[in-house]
């Protein structure tokens, strides 16, 4: 009986803006209207921004989450996990990974918007302690033109 090889194990990095154009490709791969290169690098360095990659052994970025900070609140502009490698955590490591950089920076709070069609996404957020604190109606434009919700999720954050 032969096994599948364990995967390669995960280490969350700050991100580099020489990372823009990898995150850019995984970006693309995950989302109907994907952010380009230019705009995730301004994203990475700007002053207020917190970015963390996910990378296999060789720096092989297989998820990334990019949020910002603003006085005392952070919310997730984007989060993404390689299809390949879903469902096995990754997400959840991304997410708290900047919910604890988030706490570290003084944020007491961090919000993100969630597609309502997206259910892995909610069950993600779900387990990483957000709740729904509001609903922006067709929010969303999904491809052959149909809309959806944005759930409007919050997190207390805990005093680093």
């Amino acid at each position: 009986m032969s096994r599948s090889p364990a995967p390669a194990p995960i280490s969350l990095l700050w991100a580099a803006p020489d990372d823009a154009r990898a995150i850019s490709a995984l970006h693309a791969r995950l989302f109907p209207t994907p952010w380009d290169s230019d705009a995730i690098q301004a994203l990475i360095e700007h002053p207020a921004s917190l970015a963390l990659v996910a990378v296999r052994p060789g720096r092989d970025i297989v998820g990334f989450i990019i949020a910002q900070i603003a006085a005392d609140e952070a919310e997730i502009l984007t989060v993404g996990v390689a299809p390949d490698r879903q469902r096995g955590g990754i997400g959840r490591q991304l997410v708290e990974g900047a919910a604890r950089a988030a706490a570290r920076s003084e944020a007491r709070r961090v919000f993100l918007d969630v597609a309502d069609g997206n259910t892995p996404a909610r069950a993600l957020y779900a387990a990483c302690g957000f709740a729904e604190i509001g609903r922006r109606k067709s929010y969303y434009t999904l491809p052959g033109g149909a809309r959806d919700d944005a759930l409007q999720l919050a997190r207390d954050l805990a005093p680093a």
